[in-house]
């Protein structure tokens, strides 16, 4: 059902079974997947491609320009995947020439209210913003990781898989995967270890991952130390080897 009082640019591409709230605006170039609800008073401009069974919440914006003084009216697009919940007043910008020219969303992830995310950030799928939560251009977020109420990430940061991020925290470097950080600037406090066992993670891979965490924090190692150690587990434990992928990946740097 589309309300009578929504405004529909005549080149937006809306799905099957799409529902539109009174008075949301679809800008040019939009286009919306089969079985998506939008509520009231939503604005969605293009380029922007949303998926299927999406539920985008009154008050978002969602595609808009980003706000980046660099930012000349470029061609850029936003890109979200299927079955993603969107509250109240979230703000999901477009990319900008300077990245690769687009803002990613996978599927299945749950932004609360007043959620930001800035140009070009590039996010997984199933993870969880909690209310507040925002992201400085450029920042990618993996796979099952989780913000708290009020989180702020600088640029360029990376979030690993499975790391959880506490409320009110400021990430100024990457948090490897399956880490619980938190504080002003966040700083490791053991492995998301809640987290890990609600995902279905074994006793015998907690074991390794605590020892990895223990080699990379608690033995006064450098980080290319901690690395040379870590290498030598990876055949016991495939996660360890996504650990020492994402470091050495590593542009800002891990959290110390």
């Amino acid at each position: 059902m589309i309300h009578a009082t929504a405004i529909i640019h005549p080149t937006a591409r809306i799905g099957q079974d799409v529902t539109i709230g009174p008075w949301t605006v679809i800008g040019e170039g939009v286009e919306i997947g089969d079985g998506t609800w939008i509520g009231s008073h939503v604005v969605i401009q293009g380029p922007t491609k949303i998926g299927k069974g999406n539920r985008i919440y009154q008050f978002s914006s969602v595609g808009e320009s980003p706000q980046d003084k660099k930012y000349q009216g470029e061609a850029t697009y936003l890109e979200m995947g299927d079955n993603n919940v969107i509250r109240e007043f979230c703000t999901l910008h477009r990319g900008t020439t300077q990245d690769k020219g687009y803002t990613r969303i996978g599927n299945n992830n749950l932004f609360m209210a007043y959620v930001h995310i800035a140009h070009d950030c590039v996010i997984g799928n199933h993870t969880i913003f909690a209310n507040n939560a925002s992201l400085a251009g450029h920042v990618h977020v993996d796979d099952y990781a989780t913000l708290g109420g009020f989180v702020g990430v600088f640029q360029f940061c990376r979030l690993g898989a499975y790391s959880f991020t506490t409320g009110a925290s400021i990430v100024v470097k990457d948090v490897p995967p399956f880490l619980k950080v938190s504080g002003h600037y966040a700083k490791p406090y053991g492995l998301n270890s809640v987290g890990l066992k609600r995902r279905g993670f074994t006793d015998e891979i907690m074991t390794h991952l605590k020892r990895a965490y223990k080699t990379i924090y608690r033995k006064g190692l450098t980080v290319k130390q901690a690395l040379e150690e870590l290498k030598q587990m990876t055949q016991e434990c495939v996660e360890i080897d996504q650990l020492v992928q994402f470091i050495e990946a590593s542009s800002a740097g891990i959290v110390r």
